[in-house]
């Protein structure tokens, strides 16, 4: 953002002004352009998110993802140890898509540009509200000598624009204390020889406090590449150091590295979207990445689309109260997922003793496939009571260290 204020006289209107074009706002771009909104997305560019990048059948059926996107698919996970114990836990049929975010974004800000959407590479500046009340978005576009500065009205914008969301730390209260993990990978060339600690239709997770002490570390197949990544919330742990020894242990460290990259990723929903006036916040910007998990990309893309729908209603009938709708809708749907992976965090992540148990845990057949069986349709399973008692109470005998890890 500029330190001088923009002078910059508007010289458009449109009826949405979505910033950021990453899953969420390129999705709530593509909505409100097929039902006929007047829609600019503004996206920065030169940016790709640090990602593993798993997207459950359930995101590639609810956003018609074409084959073509998704780089591997994934028929099982791996679960390590503090202790290099190695649990295995097989999908069944089915299998969960993997893409990169460097192909995956551009072809959804497109989408949005074939729906009919404004797609601009621009830089977001600030909001103003002019004498007569109405909403100035004011952007860039250019830099150094060929910096451009343009200004547009609106009846509305949406702020899809990361963890660190200007719009949001401008317009929504408390937006600044929300609370996130820093996440790092590098993408790395598959070795030709083969060599390597991975499996082209697997994922590893590391829950080893040496990678990262309050949450967990990946290596992730992306066909040609992998996604060798790891999060923390500890300032002074080195996340660089980190990936250096896990490329190590994994045997992957001679391969050649294709890009780095790292970004805040936030891991509780705020409480609060929309300013009540003019601005309503999706993705990572309203705090929707799963706990424990890190999962972000069909929240992202679900609370774009929630987003949207929030946005047309608003925009037919005038009322602000129908921006709340899109929290509200989404937190009756995974408000209760959030609160046990934010609770299964606190309590497992702590120590390398935990996260053995926690592994353990991950064993048993029962878990493994009320895991799965939620993870792939983004719905509780309640269909298994008797599962679910059960692994309640081998939670219990983990948790008081009756059984050995």
């Amino acid at each position: 953002m500029s330190e001088s204020p923009v002078v910059t006289e508007p010289s458009e209107y449109f009826d949405v002004v979505v910033v950021g074009g990453g899953p969420s706002g390129a999705t709530a771009a593509t909505d409100l352009a097929r039902a006929g909104r007047h829609v600019l997305l503004l996206d920065k560019p030169g940016r790709i998110k640090p990602c593993g990048g798993a997207i459950p059948p359930r995101l590639i059926r609810d956003f018609a993802i074409p084959d073509d996107l998704i780089v591997a698919r994934v028929r099982s996970a791996r679960m390590i140890s503090p202790k290099d114990k190695r649990v295995d836990m097989p999908i069944g049929e089915g299998f969960v898509g993997m893409v990169d975010r460097e192909h995956f974004d551009p072809w959804l800000r497109n989408r949005a540009a074939l729906a009919g959407a404004d797609v601009r590479e621009a830089a977001y500046d600030r909001i103003v509200r002019d004498e007569d009340g109405a909403t100035v978005v004011h952007y860039t576009t250019g830099k150094g000598v060929d910096l451009e500065r343009h200004a547009v009205r609106t009846r509305l914008v949406i702020g899809a624009d990361g963890a660190t969301s200007p719009v949001g730390r401008s317009e929504i209260p408390g937006h600044d204390r929300m609370k996130s993990v820093f996440a790092y990978h590098e993408i790395v060339k598959r070795p030709a020889d083969g060599s390597g600690d991975y499996e082209a239709t697997r994922c590893d997770v590391y829950y080893q406090g040496k990678h990262s002490p309050d949450f967990y570390s990946w290596v992730f197949p992306h066909g040609e590449t992998i996604s060798v990544g790891t999060g923390s919330a500890h300032k002074g742990f080195s996340l660089r150091s980190s990936i250096r020894a896990l490329r190590e242990a994994s045997g992957l460290d001679a391969g050649e590295t294709v890009r780095r990259e790292g970004a805040p990723i936030p891991l509780k929903p705020l409480k609060r979207w929309d300013n009540g006036r003019d601005v309503l916040l999706a993705g990572d910007a309203a705090g929707v990445v799963a706990p424990a998990s890190g999962e972000g990309i069909y929240y992202a893309m679900l609370g774009g689309r929630l987003s949207a729908e929030a946005a047309d209603v608003f925009l037919r009938t005038g009322d602000v109260r129908s921006l709340a709708q899109a929290r509200r809708r989404f937190m009756k749907l995974h408000g209760r997922v959030f609160m046990i992976l934010g609770m299964m965090q606190w309590f497992w992540y702590r120590n390398d003793s935990l996260r053995e148990r926690f592994v353990s845990i991950c064993r048993d057949k029962d878990v493994q496939q009320l895991t799965w069986d939620s993870y792939m349709n983004k719905e509780l399973v309640r269909k298994k009571p008797v599962a679910h008692v059960k692994i309640f109470f081998k939670d219990l005998a983990h948790l008081f260290r009756w059984v050995s890890p």
